[in-house]
Order: structure tokens, then C-alpha cells, then sequence
């Protein structure tokens, strides 16, 4: 089997803290690998590590079979990061930000203009592109953060938490992109705490958390691991959420929970179902609302980790940087701006 992406033992420590502690994972060639995990579980480290941002401590990782610490050079020549922060420059236009790019990537004026202009009408920029970045929307400068991340027409994609703030209709027409590159051929390694989004997105996923992997495995064998499905009820009277959320947690076990009107448990036994109405019943409870649905992984996250996703930011200092050509400064930038 063929991978582009991987790692064996990667270990990571900042001061006291174990960033990564002994991570193994494998991206298979034209696949979306999703790396789920808390705030703080590693994720970006593992990222920047791969993107040759970072060295590791211990173990090595490999990209497209290059070492990024022994042929760092090579990797950067095939991949491209966007990362949970848009990192074009919002005082230059669509088109000089991707023409900066192009030409720090030693393209000729020309070449870099044609690439420019291909990925603005790709990613639905055109009528923008001669617009400072500053009066773009927030689903428009994502966009550009990952057209800019292609100029180098990278192989593999690392992608930090890159729709982290957009509104739903952005984020769809991310993963809309993200789907055509894939189909292209790239691989692209996505870390996310949208849970929804790795569902939708991911061929594979790892589970990492305080620097470990806990699971991995196809998003369906995941949701196996809690049971393949869920156990929803409303009780008609609200007053006897907790004692219906206590009966049925007595049948179901520790993972069941109270979400706003609603109690949802693992389903591991086709009997369970009956039984809950059964007992409910016998209890004097009235139920408002009964189904049963496949589990999501919000369940598996829960489980595995003891709390929900929640989306969050960086700190101050850690943004990620974004594509080939990023992490400039400014001299850099008015140089390659001028000559383009």
C-alpha cells in the first residue's frame, strides 16, 4: 500500500509538556486523513512536524516517502498548509497575494500570473481578485488562503482546522474543494474539531489525545466502537428527565446522556429499545419521542475522550502558517510584489 504521509514513535515536548507522545499514523495516496483530538492534544504540532515547520524529538515521519528532518528541502517542494488562520496579506489584492507567491516560488512573471489567474477563477475569486483582501469575507479570504496554499501545485495537503469560524455556507464550499482536489490526487491530512466535517470528509481517521492515539480506524468503524446506533427519547413531562435518564442509563450504561429535552444512549443490543419502553413504562413515564438513529461521531469523541468537540482558538502566537511561500517578511513581500 502506498502512503504519502506518515510517522512512527513521533515524540514532541515543550518544556514540561508532551506535545506528542509516540504518535504512528499513515495517510494512504489520494485519501483525506482526519486528526481529531481536544485543544492541547497535538494535532497542529503533528502538522507543523510533517510541514518540516518542527523537528521531532524522537521517531521520524516520512512525506511522500522523504524524511522531513533528512530531505526537509524535498517535502516542502510537494506540499502545501493552510492553517486555522488566514495568512494572505488583507493589504494586497486576490491576485498580488497569489502572484507574491508564485514569484517567492521562483516562477517566472508570466507563470505566475496564468497560476494566479487559474486559481482565482477556481476558487470563484475573479470578480474579487483586484480587490484588497482586508474587504473580503471571511469565507472569501479561506478560499484564498487555500488557492494560495496550491500555487506550488503541491501532491499532499496538510489543512489545520481550516474552516474553524466560517459560517455553514463557507464551509461548504471548502469541503466541495477539498473533495475536487482529492479527486485530482492529492492527499490532504485534515485536523478538525467539527466533528461533521470529518465524517463528511475523511476516508481514514486518528483519534489522538495528550499526545497519544486512542483510536483510528474508517469513520463507520469508529462508530462501531460505541455502538452502531443511538437511542433518542423525550419524556411527555419534563420533570421526569432525570428519573427516565436514570432508568435508562441502568439499561444502557455510563455513556447515556441528557442533551437539552432529550436522552441519547449507545445502542450495543438490538433489545435494548424494547426494554428502555418496557421499563419506562412500568415507571409511569410517558415518552414524547422514540427513535433510533446510527451513531454520529460527536458519540465517538465523547467516548473516547470523556467531552465533546469544541471548536476553539489558538493561542496568541501559534496561528498556523498557511501554504508554500508563507512566513515572509515584510521585505519579501514588497520585493516579490514589485518584480511581479
Amino acid at each position: 500500500m502506498s502512503y504519502a504521509i506518515q510517522a512512527e514513535g513521533l515524540a514532541k515536548r515543550f518544556k514540561d509538556t508532551k506535545a506528542l507522545d509516540g504518535v504512528d499514523l499513515a495517510a494512504r495516496s489520494g485519501t483525506v486523513l482526519g486528526l481529531l483530538g481536544p485543544n492541547g492534544a497535538g494535532k497542529t504540532t503533528a502538522v507543523r512536524i510533517f510541514a518540516t515547520l518542527l523537528q521531532p524529538d524522537a521517531g521520524r515521519a516520512w512525506v511522500a516517502g522523504h524524511d522531513v528532518v533528512e530531505d526537509s528541502a524535498a517535502v516542502r517542494t510537494l506540499v502545501g498548509l493552510t492553517g486555522q488562520y488566514a495568512a494572505v496579506d488583507e493589504n494586497l489584492t486576490g491576485t498580488e497575494n497569489l502572484l507574491l507567491i508564485g514569484r517567492l516560488l521562483g516562477m517566472s512573471r508570466r507563470e505566475a500570473r496564468a497560476r494566479a489567474d487559474e486559481l482565482l477563477e477556481r476558487f470563484q475569486l475573479s470578480d474579487a481578485a483586484g480587490r484588497a483582501v482586508k474587504t473580503f469575507s471571511g469565507g472569501m479570504r479561506r478560499r484564498l488562503d487555500l488557492a494560495a496554499s496550491l500555487v506550488g501545485r503541491p501532491q499532499i495537503l496538510f489543512l489545520d482546522e481550516p474552516t474553524t469560524g466560517l459560517d455553514p455556507h463557507s464551509r461548504g464550499e471548502l469541503w466541495d474543494m477539498l473533495r475536487g482536489l482529492v479527486a485530482d490526487g492529492a492527499t490532504a491530512l485534515l485536523t478538525t474539531q467539527y466533528l461533521n466535517e470529518a465524517d463528511v470528509l475523511a476516508d481514514d481517521i486518528v483519534v489522538i489525545d495528550k499526545g497519544k492515539v486512542i483510536a483510528e480506524g474508517t469513520p463507520d468503524e469508529l462508530k462501531s466502537q460505541v455502538g452502531g446506533q443511538v437511542l433518542e427519547l423525550r419524556p411527555v413531562h419534563g420533570e421526569q428527565l432525570a428519573s427516565a435518564h436514570a432508568l435508562v442509563a441502568e439499561a444502557a450504561g455510563p455513556h447515556t446522556r441528557i442533551e437539552g429535552e432529550m436522552i441519547t444512549a449507545p445502542v450495543n443490543d438490538p433489545v435494548l429499545m424494547p426494554a428502555v419502553v418496557r421499563t419506562l413504562d412500568r415507571a409511569g413515564i410517558a415518552v414524547g419521542e422514540l427513535s433510533l438513529r446510527k451513531s454520529s461521531l460527536d458519540e465517538v469523541f465523547l467516548a473516547l475522550t470523556g467531552h465533546k468537540a469544541e471548536p476553539g482558538q489558538q493561542p496568541n502566537g501559534s496561528g498556523s502558517d498557511s501554504g508554500q511561500g508563507s512566513g515572509t517578511d515584510e521585505s519579501e513581500y514588497e520585493k516579490a510584489v514589485s518584480s511581479a
